[in-house]
This record gives structure tokens, C-alpha cells and sequence, in this order.
């Protein structure tokens, strides 16, 4: 078992605080109390969207563009960009019961075509509304948009009209595995199928398939050269890219261009419980307490008898990660990025410490955790954008165990369960559980398996009141969350 070191130029720093170090917050700023985070904030990184987009999927019927729209949602959303997706289907659906079989889409029933012409412009004026209004920034209109006409109608809506950026996304599928593949995930519980078995879906849908592809037009370089648009073959096969514009494309294209859909499992775990856990303490980096190293065991034991094909183990540079996986016998790496959020002046200080010395502090990071950054720390938001590399290099894996700490894994889990940055700071990680991610359909099932160790409680709620401290962390060592 190697353990290499993954060299990351944002990830150069890292600083645990002593008590005169502490003091230092009042003397005037130096080399060593200036914040010099090398990563990129998220405040001051380009995430200034100055013009809304809309991003409008193009591409036969089961080929992943309801996948790739959740997807890219879930993504766009985690890093702080406000996007929706607006799905044709629902709209159809909402506006007439009148789907009965796969004739409902052929291109010469003239009732029908109409419904649909006029869900898809009910569809991009709400998408045009909701952009106008400012909530959002990027709309993700999944429609099969497959036919030169129709892209002229959105791009005369979205651009000339509008003036908002347009970014088209093809999804080329064909390998006819792969389609069924889709059908029988997905469609079969499509509401549009509520009666049917699984064998008669596949048939009615194979059908529309043929219906949608007696008039489908690809994108094409030279018949919409003035477009903007991306191409996926085969889910991720091949990537052809035409004239994007501008950061947040730029964002989509390496964004799609490492997602895929091989079959793969996600392990979480934080480190087996610490010295400073047991006295209450954040950040430092102390070792395990017995009982940590007690789990430690036990998590290789488990791996081990999973026979995981192919798994690798991230762990973060701190001891206590480090402790934790060293007898996992698999490929180890070392990534700066999954340290711990960084406390400041905080560092190593209980709750009630940081309430008696910082109470402004204190009640400011309850009042909005996500943001509130420690001084000379980093916030839930910083943490976010640091961990970027990681959930790109986890969509391009395949079984990975990741060993960290409670909030580099909470930013984690709200990646891949689409947790609003509200909910993100309280998401419970307990000590010595493995919280295991099966990538599905649209999402992910999520299992948490409790290994047989004890460990002390470190998850504070939200309290109602902030800046106020229960009376257990008053009390009590090692129930602090970082």
C-alpha cells in the first residue's frame, strides 16, 4: 500500500494556532496574521454571473438529458449558482391527460403537436420570467429540442428578445444498451406509464423514439455555426464543443466532460474519534483517542471484507485521517483539500471558550453558518470552492473511500443529496459511520452503517437562539461540532 501526496498549488497552506498566536488578532496585521488563504474565495471568485443563461438540452428521447440537467443543476446550485431546471415532459403532462400511447407523438397528429408547441413556449416564458426576476441565474430547459426550427425559436426568444447567453447541450446515444438501459430505469415509472408493465413501456417507448426521429436534426457545425452548443457522445465517449462563450460555459463544459455513468460506490467517513474530540476541542491535529484507533480496525476489517473492486482511499494530510486508514490495505492518496475547515483563531478552542472570548463571533457564525467566516479562517462557502477538485475527481472515479472530517464531509454530502447551503452546516456526520452513496437514476441512495465503536456526539443543532450555548457544551467535553 503507497500513499502519494496529490500536489494542489491552492492547497499550499495550512496553520494550527498556539495561544500567543491567538493574541496576535489584536497587534497590526503581518506576514503571519494576514489572511493569505491560496485558494480562491467564493466571494471574490468569478462566479458573477452578468448575464442570466439558459441552457436548453437537445436530443432523442432517452438518452440522459433529464440526467444531465439534474445533474448539472445539482453542480451549478452547490457552488453558489443559482439555476433551475424546467422539464418539457412535466409541462406536457400538466397540460392534457391526452397521452395514451406513443401515437400521441407522431409528427402528423396536428392536435397533439399543437399541445406540445404551446408547453414549450409556456415552458420558455417561465423560464425567461424567472430569469427577469433575478432569482435565478441559469436555466436548464430539458426538452429533446430536435429540430433546427425549434432552436431558432429559442434562440430568437432567449437571445434576440431577451438578450440572455444560450447554451446548447446534445446528447448523442447510440448504443442501444445504453437506451434501453434508460428506459427501464427511468421511464417505467414515468407517470405517463402509470398502467403499463415493464415490457410494454419498453415497447411503447421505442416507438416514440422512431416517432421524434423521423424529424430529428443533430446540432451541426455549419447549418447553426452562429450557436453555442456542446455535444456528448455515448455518455462521455467523445465531447465536441462549438463556440462556447464565457466562464459559466466554460464551467458546463469540464463540468460534463468528467461526469459518467459506470456503476460506482461513494464511502464517507470522518476519522475515528481524536483527542481533541474527547476534550471538546475544534480543528488542531491531534491523534486518535483508543477508541478512534479501535475504528480504525474495524473500517479496515469492513473494507476488507466488502472485496470493493477497484477502490482507492482519499484521506486529508491530518494525523487523525491519516490514523484512520492506514490498515486499509488499498492505493492511498493525500489530499490538502479534505483538511478540515480551517478555525482561525479559534483552532483548538471548545464552544464555550469561543462564546466566552469571541461572543460577537459565536453569535454571528449561528446566525448564518454557511457564510460566517472564522477570522483568519475560512467559512462553509470557502470550503466549498476548495473542495471543488475533489467532486470533480470523484465523478470521474470509480469506488472511492474517502476518510475526512465532519465539515469537509457535510460539503460533500450536500453536493450529491442537493442540500441548499441552509441546510448544509447541520448535516449530521457521526463519528465511526460509514455513510455509503450509490449513485441512481436522478440522485443518490444514501446508507449509514454504524460501526460497532463508541464515540462522543459532536453535532450541535441549529439553536434557536443565536450565540446561545446548550448547557451540555457548557458541561460536557466532546460534544462540539466544527
Amino acid at each position: 500500500m503507497g500513499a502519494t501526496a496529490r500536489r494542489d498549488p491552492r492547497d499550499r497552506y495550512h496553520r494550527t494556532m498556539s495561544d500567543s498566536q491567538i493574541e496576535m488578532h489584536y497587534t497590526p496585521p503581518s506576514s503571519d496574521t494576514i489572511q493569505t488563504k491560496p485558494f480562491p474565495i467564493r466571494g471574490e471568485r468569478a462566479n458573477f454571473v452578468n448575464k442570466p443563461h439558459v441552457i436548453a438540452m437537445v436530443g432523442l428521447p432517452a438518452r440522459g438529458k433529464t440526467y444531465i440537467s439534474k445533474k448539472l443543476c445539482r453542480y451549478l446550485n452547490w457552488i453558489g449558482i443559482s439555476t433551475k431546471v424546467f422539464n418539457l415532459g412535466e409541462y406536457r403532462r400538466h397540460a392534457t391527460s391526452a397521452y395514451k400511447c406513443h401515437e400521441f407523438f407522431r409528427p402528423d397528429n396536428v392536435k397533439a403537436m399543437a399541445i406540445r408547441t404551446q408547453c414549450a413556449m409556456d415552458a420558455l416564458k417561465d423560464v425567461c420570467q424567472w430569469l427577469e426576476s433575478g432569482d435565478g441565474k441559469v436555466a436548464v430547459f430539458d426538452a429533446t429540442n430536435s429540430t433546427t426550427d425549434r432552436r431558432q425559436m429559442i434562440h430568437d426568444i432567449v437571445v434576440k428578445k431577451m438578450g440572455f447567453k444560450l447554451f446548447f447541450v446534445e446528447s448523442v446515444c447510440n448504443d442501444p444498451e445504453i437506451v434501453e438501459q434508460n428506459i427501464m430505469e427511468v421511464k417505467v415509472s414515468s407517470p405517463d406509464y402509470e398502467t403499463m408493465d415493464k415490457e410494454e413501456v419498453l415497447a411503447d417507448f421505442m416507438l416514440r423514439i422512431e416517432h421524434y426521429r423521423e424529424r430529428y436534426q443533430p446540432l451541426d457545425e455549419d447549418r447553426e455555426a452562429s450557436l453555442s452548443f456542446m455535444k456528448i457522445y455515448n455518455t462521455g465517449e467523445k465531447v465536441l464543443v462549438h463556440k462556447h462563450e464565457g466562464h459559466i460555459q466554460s464551467r458546463i463544459v469540464y463540468y460534463l466532460m468528467n461526469i459518467h455513468i459506470v456503476p460506482r460506490t461513494i464511502y464517507l467517513t470522518r476519522h475515528g474519534e481524536s483527542a481533541m474530540n474527547l476534550d471538546g476541542r475544534i480543528g488542531g491535529d491531534s491523534d486518535l483517542s483508543e477508541r478512534g484507533r479501535a475504528y480504525a480496525n474495524e473500517l479496515a476489517e469492513y473494507i476488507a471484507q466488502q472485496d470493493i473492486h477497484g477502490l482507492r482511499v482519499w484521506t486529508s494530510w491530518l494525523k487523525r485521517s491519516i490514523q484512520t486508514a492506514k490498515d486499509v490495505n488499498v492505493p492511498q492518496e493525500r489530499w490538502k483539500a479534505l483538511n478540515e475547515i480551517d478555525a482561525g483563531i479559534c483552532e483548538e478552542m471548545t464552544y464555550s471558550q469561543i462564546a466566552e472570548k469571541y461572543p460577537a463571533d459565536f453569535a454571528a457564525r449561528d446566525q448564518n453558518k454557511f457564510s460566517y467566516r472564522y477570522p483568519r479562517g475560512e467559512s462553509y462557502e470557502d470550503l466549498v470552492a476548495r473542495l471543488e477538485p475533489v467532486i470533480m475527481e470523484l465523478e470521474r472515479q470509480g469506488n472511492v473511500l474517502v476518510v475526512s472530517h465532519q465539515a469537509v464531509l457535510r460539503c460533500l454530502l450536500a453536493y450529491f443529496l442537493d442540500k441548499n447551503a441552509d441546510e448544509l452546516p447541520y448535516l449530521q456526520v457521526p463519528l465511526h459511520t460509514i455513510i455509503k452513496l450509490t449513485p441512481v437514476a436522478y440522485g443518490c441512495k444514501v446508507e449509514h452503517i454504524r460501526l460497532p465503536i463508541d464515540a462522543v456526539d459532536t453535532h450541535r443543532p441549529k439553536p434557536k437562539v443565536p450565540g446561545y450555548l446548550e448547557e451540555r457544551y457548557r458541561t460536557r467535553p466532546g460534544n462540539l461540532q466544527t
